[in-house]
């Protein structure tokens, strides 16, 4: 995994709890499958830690998304508010379920999660699932940065009736201090990896605001050491999947990173298995699945827990610099998976199939025996 030291460069009063000091992770369950796969999260996380000289703890906040807005009119509700801030100043990490409506994006407003950052690295190249061959997937390893908090999400919007019909309007902007910090952030990265940067705009449909972007990253980069490439929006979503090697950092705009990042999951085998982390001043972080709350597969026992147990991998190598536990969690599910085991996203013929709950028991156990391993 690349090195995220300069996030405690680049990002504004980012801190982490110091080594060896209680820990704590605050979870959001979300809405849908979230429960059922945060639970085997929390199972490899008791794995993980167990007979360690240090506690993590965990607190669970209230509803979140759709059934929040239904209950309280908010997706994100004063509660929740209230019940993250309070992780936040105990230095703590969110480790959030997926959920619906304006959550996550009220979210990131409300705590300025201005860097969104998505891991695409396979974690296992494998012919029995995944629609991209083996040889597509060689020596990927990609961090997209998304501005997180500007753009057309978070913009305003309206409709009226003018001449009998309906006119729908959408206005957003983006400010130079934006684009500023989102790229001083992915330069850093840069600089930390392979020492490429790629921005993606759409210069034609976009004019201004590419513009901007492409200005400001000339003007930052010219003394960083790094190459740097700027890419239309339909030419890099392409090139991400016939030629993804190419790429070390690329940063864009909140909702072309929005798609870019969902569409890099067909590098990892399945959208099930892609997470990422989102991060702001003061050392706020929040880890998350890079898929919805899939409400029609829910209590059912077949969801993928594999993106959410990976989240809980870079929260703990990120927020509290546990490298060890994460990379034993990351090679715990890559053993599981070459062993044949699969949820039925990713089975095909010939694997074993198991439900959400044995998934992540047998990555738990896949941990526990690592650890014993370890201490005998």
């Amino acid at each position: 995994m690349f090195d995220f030291s300069s996030l405690y460069r680049t990002i504004p009063g980012w801190s982490v709890t110091a080594a060896g000091g209680d820990y704590l992770i605050g979870v959001l369950r979300g809405e849908g499958i979230g429960s059922e796969i945060i639970e085997p999260t929390l199972r490899v996380l008791e794995a993980a830690t167990a007979e360690r000289s240090f506690r993590i703890r965990t607190c669970f906040g209230g509803s979140i998304g759709k059934v929040a807005l239904r209950e309280t009119g908010c997706s994100l509700s004063e509660e929740v508010k209230k019940f993250c801030q309070e992780v936040f100043q105990q230095q703590g990490a969110l480790l959030c379920g997926p959920a619906g409506g304006r959550f996550v994006y009220d979210l990131r407003r409300c705590f300025d999660l201005f860097c969104k950052i998505i891991p695409l690295r396979p974690i296992l190249q494998t012919e029995d699932f995944g629609v991209l061959k083996p040889a597509a997937l060689e020596d990927v390893d990609i961090a997209v940065v998304r501005e997180n908090v500007g753009g057309i999400y978070m913009g305003k919007w309206g409709e009226e009736r003018r001449e009998n019909q309906t006119v729908a309007s959408h206005a957003f902007e983006y400010h130079s201090s934006q684009v500023e910090r989102i790229l001083k952030t992915a330069i850093g990265l840069a600089q930390a990896r392979r020492g490429k940067l790629t921005l993606v705009v759409k210069t034609e449909g976009m004019p201004s605001i590419s513009r901007l972007w492409t200005e400001i990253l000339r003007e930052m980069a010219r003394d960083s050491g790094i190459y740097t490439e700027i890419l239309e929006v339909d030419n890099a979503a392409y090139q991400l999947v016939h030629c993804a090697r190419k790429f070390d950092v690329v940063v864009t705009s909140n909702m072309m990173g929005d798609i870019l990042g969902d569409l890099g999951a067909l590098l990892l085998g399945a959208r099930e298995m892609s997470f990422s982390g989102n991060f702001g001043p003061g050392g706020r972080a929040v880890y998350q699945t890079a898929h919805g709350a899939a409400h029609d597969l829910s209590g059912q026992n077949i969801a993928n827990p594999l993106g959410q147990i990976l989240s809980l991998s870079m929260l703990l190598r990120i927020s509290f610099r546990m490298f060890d536990l994460a990379d034993r969690i990351e090679a715990a599910v890559k053993q599981v998976l070459k062993e044949g085991w699969r949820t039925v996203d990713i089975a095909s013929p010939g694997c074993r199939h198991v439900g959400t709950r044995e998934m992540g028991d047998r990555i738990a156990e896949a941990v526990r025996v690592s650890n014993l391993e370890t201490v005998s």
